[in-house]
This record gives structure tokens, sequence and C-alpha cells, in this order.
């Protein structure tokens, strides 16, 4: 065989294996044998030999720094090393998931915390069993159907939770005609144990909390709705703690213009190299309320959300005679898991708003499986724009 043909399948080989970390080795000794055949014959076969080559370096270079960017690997919560860990996160970005989800760990990590919870822990697995019986007979909604009956039955000790004294309010207590008001109400209050702690104004109920992660970021994500009687500009201040209760990071977000009775969404965002790459022990939020700046139009657009294949398609359409911002989130779930999250501005225009009379579509894609979608929002005028 020739040995110019020889290289190249070494080039090959090697890129190859660096789509799994272990082929940068050999596609550096390749890379500096193909220039040294380069330098000696000019020809297309040894710049071939060089290209890939050299793409078998980069590619793991690129996957490394889009797991840790510019800095050394550190403990993501995972409980992965750092090698599985670079190639879950390239792989799971291209929907593939390569080792499993691991349905024990937050039972396991609960428990070597000492903050593990019999009750939750057995819910837990009564939801995870429901869902695979439910993937398996390809009858979701009736699996969810039976999650939601499980919640009715424990509305009563949810009410007496009330009693004491709990600034929450549980889903269970919420009336039936208020419960898809403005938006859609999530089956779970919360799917998560992540310890969180705050205040609200008096009149705005939590109707559900959330706490999702991926290798990146840490998302505490709230669903509240305005039983004020007013209009309302909502402002509210995310806090990441550790388990001294030492501050670690904040996130500050605004909704411009809530109606009384609608439900609207705050999502805090903590970048993981923020938190040390770790998950907080904690996260405390801030909720105040003022008049706002800008008239409701919500009345005046709706508001359509469709799926395809991993993606969420948001159409807003503009019924008044003034331009509109719409401010959307799109919470995507699989069972009662939120999986991600997206804050979505349709726009047809350059002032990310929708001109009178017209339309808009904008597109999400979602890095995780999910199944449905719920979808929150606002509209108000877009003042100075344009």
């Amino acid at each position: 065989m020739h040995m110019t043909t020889m290289v190249l399948i070494l080039a090959i080989l090697g890129l190859v294996a660096s789509a799994f970390l272990v082929g940068g080795v050999i596609s550096a000794a390749v890379l500096g044998f193909g220039i040294y055949l380069f330098i000696k014959d000019k020809t297309i076969e040894n710049l071939r030999i060089i290209a890939i080559s050299a793409a078998g370096v980069i590619l793991p270079i690129i996957m490394y720094l889009n797991t840790y960017g510019f800095h050394l690997p550190y403990d993501d919560g995972s409980g992965r090393n750092a090698y599985k860990t670079i190639l879950a996160t390239n792989y799971e970005n291209l929907g593939i998931d390569l080792f499993g989800k691991e349905r024990s760990k937050e039972a396991s990590m609960a428990a070597e915390s000492g903050e593990a919870d019999t009750e939750y822990i057995n819910a837990k697995s009564e939801i995870a069993d429901d869902a695979a019986l439910a993937e398996t007979s390809e009858n979701v909604e009736s699996a969810l159907a039976r999650l939601k009956n499980k919640n009715e039955q424990q509305g009563e000790n949810s009410e007496a939770q009330e009693n004491s004294g709990s600034i929450f309010e549980s889903l269970d207590s919420i009336r039936k005609e208020d419960k898809n008001k403005g938006g859609i109400v999530s089956i779970a209050p919360s799917d998560d144990n992540m310890p969180s702690y705050g205040g609200l104004p008096v009149g705005t109920i939590l109707i559900a909390q959330y706490f999702r992660e991926d290798d990146h970021n840490c998302n505490p994500v709230l669903v509240l709705q305005n039983k004020t009687g007013d209009l309302v500009r909502y402002e509210c201040r995310f806090i990441a703690r550790d388990k001294e209760g030492e501050e670690l990071a904040t996130s500050e977000k605004t909704v411009e213009v809530v109606r009384d009775g609608a439900l609207f969404v705050f999502e805090g965002r903590f970048d993981k190299r923020d938190l040390g790459g770790n998950i907080p022990d904690s996260y405390e939020f801030s909720i105040t309320k003022r008049e706002p700046y800008e008239d409701d139009m919500a009345n005046l657009v709706s508001v359509y959300t469709a799926t395809e294949g991993s993606s969420a398609l948001l159409t807003a359409e503009n019924k008044s005679d003034r331009k509109v911002k719409v401010d959307a989130y799109v919470l995507f779930f699989d069972g009662t898991e939120l999986v991600d999250c997206m804050w979505m501005i349709p726009q047809n225009t350059d002032e990310v708003c929708l001109d009178p009379g017209s339309a808009a579509t904008i597109r999400g894609d979602a890095y995780y499986r999910f199944d449905r979608v719920e979808t929150f929002y606002t509209a108000y005028e877009a003042i100075g724009e344009g």
C-alpha cells in the first residue's frame, strides 16, 4: 500500500476517534507527518491529509471549550468524571443521550446530605414508574391523569399547610376556573426538592416552582398569579446561596405588565461558572410590585404554540392599531419534570415588537426530550419603539 494512502487512512481513523476525545494524539502525529510529506511533495493528497488530521486535533479542543470554556474541569454535580462530562455535554446538544438518565441519582444525593425525605422519594418513584408505563403503552395522557388524581387526593393536606401560615399556595387550592386563566398551570406544584424561600406581595400567589439545571446553567422557575385586582409591574431578584447561607450570585428579572388574574413566569439564570461549577444549596427570591409604565395589550393579542419535532413554534398576532411587544415563556416538560424554559419574543420589526395588525412566529429548539409545553405571556404597548 502506498505511504500516502496509509497516512490518509490513519488521518481518518484519528478524526473518528477524536469524536470520542481519544484521537487527538493520533491526529497530531499524522498532522506532523502530513506536513512533512507536503513539504517534500506538494500534492492535493498530502494537503487532504493535513486538513483531516487538523480537524482531528481541533475537534477535542472544541468539545472541551463547549463544556468548560477556558476553565479547568470542575464538578458539575452529575457524578461523572471530566471525560464523560465532555462527551455527555456535546452529544446531548445533538440530542444523543450517551450514558442514560440515572433515575435514582436525586434520592442518593439527598440521602448522602442527610436531607432526604422518604415521602418525596416515594412520590418521585411513583411518577417515574407511571411515566415509564405511559411510554410503554404510548398513553402519556393517561399517566398524567393518574398523577393529577394523586395530587387531588392530597388537597386536604395542602390546605392544612396553608392554614399553618405558609406564604406558598399549593396548586390544589386554586379554583378550577382560575387554573387556566392567562396560561396553563402544571400538574405538580414543584418537580424538585431544591430548598427555596422568599417573599411575595399581597395578592400575588405562587402557583408552581421548579428548578432545572444542565451542564452550564442553574435555573429556578416560578409560576405566579396576579390576584391583586390591579394591573401590576413585577420585579424579582433571585439569590443563589451556599450551605452556609452565603450569597453566590444574583439574577434579576422584570415582568412589565400583568393583568389581574393572569399567570406569569419568573426565571432566574445562574451560570455555573459563577457558582464555582456547583449547584447552589438553596435559592432566595424577593418579588416587588408597582404601577406599570406601559398599557396592557393582552386582550388585543392572540398567542398560539405548536410543537414540531424537538422545537416549539410560538406565533403572536397583534390585532390592535398600535405596536405591541409580547414577552412569552415556553416551559418544556417530560411528564411532570421541567426540562427546559425559553424566553421568546416574536417580532417582525427591528425593535423586537409587532406592527399593528400583523403576526410573527419564533422557533425555540429544546435540547432535551419533552412531551408537552406550557406557554405564559404578557403583552404591552411598545412605547418608543420606532
